[in-house]
């Protein structure tokens, strides 16, 4: 892999702002973790108002040592995010670049088609920034002040390393908000088509883009949809929370008797009979809420022998969790009542908020109030081109847990 060379024409270390912790404040950031918070801030000596949003700096710990470079926003409670700790290599162009080869080097390890997440925030070293690729379009999520401040930088890296037909800057989170940014969404390079063709499990997925949720596609997801394609053949499956029919077309193409999308969205649920026609598979679609179908499906006493449920996150921020919990309780339970017997319960949370062991209890607790049987089968995460830093938990956010249901 080329070496990151240092480039003569970007600011060095002594030309930077300087941003000081506290005493001991450096601990965690020497432990591997990226994001200050501002209580960990010096702001006698360097006073986060001093700072404008996204402008770069120098770390420092209360004693001197250069700690890394990081952008800062002071209207956050995360007030700074490292980018990079070598003082030869500040913030720029080659910096990006370089973390771009080495994302793109995993994924080409992966994946023998250019399908996936690219880069995936902190765990790539690049916090706050999103990018998924669709063969020659690249579909580009910034969620933060720091990195929109380097939207050329980033865009003129992407050109350098994947040379993409088209980028679309897909800049429409809530999160923006919380960083003080407005929500948009432009194409930045070509022409970003209305919609892509992704072949997953057998499956001509059409996927929009623009169009779409979030960057266009779940690929976190992938393996755990494998997962249950391996257990369709012959079975009834329903999808709830499907998007654009990912579990039910796979199940679909596996040789499910019968398969049945439930989805809120209109437009989703074209992008799931578009896909199943393409692929020349049979699913039915059925538009409304999630929880209102589970019971009205309970109401017309249908069984189905896999039900896959995969919300949107109930749980986005820590003070919402006992409101989230307790939705994931009832959902999880709702869901289970569908189950035939020695069927398959598929439950996922996308909630960093929501541990794993919280997941699994929901599990347990509607199997004992519905008087049944369940058996985790197997406790999965997210797909590999989703990496996980060990040291920032958050990037650890994906629970799908595969559980028999035995008795009625």
């Amino acid at each position: 892999m080329t070496e990151l060379q240092p480039d003569a024409d970007r600011l060095s270390a002594p030309d930077l702002p300087l941003l000081r912790l506290k005493p001991h404040e450096e601990r965690r950031l020497q432990a591997g973790h990226l994001w200050i918070f501002s209580n960990e801030v010096d702001v006698a000596t360097t006073p986060l108002t001093a700072f404008t949003p996204g402008q770069c700096v120098q770390v420092r710990c209360s004693r001197g040592r250069f700690l890394g470079y990081a952008y800062v926003n002071p209207q956050t409670l995360i007030a700074a995010r490292l980018l990079g700790r070598d003082p030869a290599h500040p913030p720029g162009r080659p910096l990006l670049a370089h973390r771009l080869k080495v994302a793109l080097s995993l994924r080409e390890r992966l994946y023998s088609q250019p399908f996936y997440r690219l880069v995936f925030g902190e765990s790539d070293l690049l916090p706050g920034l999103i990018v998924d690729r669709y063969g020659d379009t690249c579909v580009v999520q910034v969620g933060t002040a720091g990195m929109e401040a380097m939207k050329a930088e980033i865009l003129d890296a992407l050109e350098r390393v994947v040379k993409p037909a088209n980028v679309l800057w897909k800049n429409d989170s809530a999160s923006r908000g919380l960083e003080g940014l407005a929500s948009y969404v432009e194409t930045a390079v070509g022409t970003v088509p209305e919609q892509v063709d992704i072949m997953e499990g057998g499956v001509t997925f059409r996927v929009p883009l623009a169009a779409g949720q979030k960057t266009g596609w779940f690929f976190d997801q992938r393996d755990n949809r494998a997962a249950v394609a391996r257990l369709a053949t012959g079975s009834r499956v329903l999808d709830i929370f499907s998007y654009a029919g990912s579990f039910g077309l796979q199940a679909a193409r596996a040789g499910a008797s019968g398969v049945l999308c439930v989805d809120s969205s209109s437009a989703a649920l074209a992008a799931a009979e578009a896909s199943a026609a393409a692929s020349g598979l049979a699913v039915n679609t059925r538009k409304g809420d999630g929880f209102d179908t589970l019971a009205a499906l309970a109401a017309e006493k249908e069984r189905f022998d896999i039900v896959v449920i995969d919300p949107p996150a109930f749980i986005k921020r820590k003070k919402d969790h006992a409101k989230g919990l307790a939705a994931y309780r009832k959902l999880n339970q709702q869901a289970m009542r569908l189950v035939a017997r020695d069927g398959f319960l598929v439950t996922c949370s996308c909630s960093y908020h929501l541990a794993a062991e919280e997941l699994t209890d929901a599990v347990q607790r509607s199997a004992r109030h519905l008087d049944r049987l369940a058996q985790v089968v197997e406790f999965r995460g997210q797909a590999p081109d989703h990496p996980v830093h060990p040291a920032i938990a958050e990037t650890r956010y994906l629970k799908t847990l595969i559980c028999r249901i035995t008795g009625d």
